[in-house]
C-alpha cells in the first residue's frame, strides 16, 4: 500500500487551479467547495473527513450513507458536492477531499487514460465484465495516484437497455440475446455517443446480433427517452441497472446475458494519506458487505419519486440495517 502523498504543485499553480475549480463549480449550478449534507452524528472523536459526490441522485446517496457510517465510527464527517469524475477526482488525490463512491470499471479506465495516456488506453482497456480483474487493475492504477481501493461488493450500477413490458411480453424478451435471436429491428432511444461506444450500439450489433434501425439521441435514461419506449415511438431505451422509474413508465430490464458491460460495482475510494487507516476501511467495508443493487434502485426512487432527501434516505437505510 502507497502511504506517500501525492506532491502538491508549485504555490502558482495551486491557486490558478483552485480559481479553475471554483469557477468550474458555478458555471455547473452555483456549486462551491462548500459543506452540502453529511448528517453526521456524534462523530469526531477521530478527525474530520470530508466526503465527496457527483451532482447526480445516486452519487449525492452514496456520500450521505459514506458520511454518516463514518461519523458512527467516530469521524467528524461533511460532504462536498462537485459536478463530476473531471473535478472531484484531482480533489481525491490532492486531499482536499477524503472519500468518494465510485464505480470499479468507469474509475478504472478513467485513470487508465491519466496514467499511461488516452490513446495507450483506448487501445489496452483494463477493465472488463470480471469483477475480480478489474479491481485488480484499478487497485494498481489509484496506488499510482495516491488514493486506496476499499472492497466492492454487490451493488453494481452499469448501462442496461429496456423496453416496454408489452413489447417484451408479446415478443418473448427477458435478455439481450432474445432480441438478437428474435431479428427484430429496434429504434433505439440513447445518448447522441451511443454509436461510437462499444457498451452501446456497436455492442449491441457485435455481440447480440441486435439490428439497431434507428438512435433517437433523447439521452440515457431521461424521461423523454423512457417515454418515447412507453409511447411505442422507440422500441429500446439505454438506461441504468439503478433506475428507479422503469415501472412508472411501464418498461422492464433485459438482462445483459453475455455480459457486454463492464462491472461498475460500487466501490469507496479514499486519500490513502488521508483517510487509509483500517478504521476507515472497516466502517465503509461494513456498508458495502449489506448493499445491494436493489437497496440502491428503491433509495433512489426515494428520493427521485419521493423527493426524499438523500440524508434522510441514507439515515433510514443505515437503521434498518443496524450501522447507526
Amino acid at each position: 500500500m502507497r502511504t506517500s502523498r501525492t506532491p502538491r504543485r508549485p504555490r502558482g499553480t495551486a491557486v490558478l487551479a483552485a480559481a479553475a475549480l471554483a469557477a468550474a463549480l458555478t458555471a455547473c449550478g452555483g456549486e462551491s467547495l462548500e459543506e452540502e449534507g453529511g448528517d453526521g452524528g456524534d462523530g469526531g472523536g477521530k478527525g474530520a473527513l470530508v466526503i465527496g459526490s457527483a451532482g447526480f441522485t445516486e452519487s449525492k446517496i452514496m456520500a450521505e450513507l459514506y458520511a454518516q457510517v463514518l461519523a458512527e465510527a467516530g469521524y467528524d464527517t461533511s460532504v462536498q458536492q462537485l459536478a463530476n469524475r473531471e473535478l472531484y477526482e484531482p480533489a481525491l488525490e490532492k486531499g482536499d477531499i477524503d472519500v468518494v463512491p465510485e464505480y470499479a470499471a468507469t474509475l478504472a479506465e478513467f485513470l487508465n487514460a491519466k496514467v499511461n495516456g488516452a490513446e495507450e488506453a483506448a487501445g489496452n482497456p483494463v477493465a472488463s465484465n470480471d469483477v475480480d480483474a478489474t479491481m485488480a487493475a484499478l487497485e494498481k492504477l489509484a496506488d499510482q495516484r495516491g488514493l486506496t481501493v476499499l472492497e466492492a461488493g454487490d451493488a453494481v450500477d452499469q448501462n442496461a437497455f429496456a423496453v416496454s413490458a408489452d413489447f417484451a411480453e408479446e415478443n418473448g424478451l427477458s435478455t439481450l440475446t432474445d432480441v438478437g435471436e428474435q431479428k427484430l429491428e429496434i429504434r433505439l432511444a440513447a445518448g447522441d455517443e451511443c454509436p461510437e461506444r462499444p457498451f452501446c450500439q456497436p455492442g449491441l450489433e457485435q455481440t447480440y446480433g441486435i439490428d439497431v434501425t434507428a438512435l433517437d439521441p433523447k439521452g440515457v435514461g431521461t424521461v423523454p427517452a423512457k417515454q418515447s419506449v412507453a409511447d411505442g415511438e422507440n422500441d429500446m431505451v439505454l438506461t441504468t441497472t439503478t433506475d428507479a422509474t422503469l415501472e412508472q413508465f411501464g418498461l422492464v430490464l433485459l438482462e445483459d446475458d453475455q455480459g457486454l458491460q463492464n462491472a461498475d460495482n460500487v466501490v469507496p475510494v479514499v486519500n490513502t494519506g488521508d483517510a487509509g487507516g483500517q478504521d476507515v476501511a472497516d466502517a465503509l467495508n461494513s456498508l458495502t458487505e449489506v448493499l445491494t443493487t436493489e437497496d440502491l434502485t428503491e433509495l433512489n426512487r426515494k428520493v427521485d419519486a419521493e423527493r426524499q432527501k438523500p440524508a434522510d434516505v441514507a439515515r433510514a437505510y443505515l437503521e434498518s440495517e443496524n450501522l447507526r
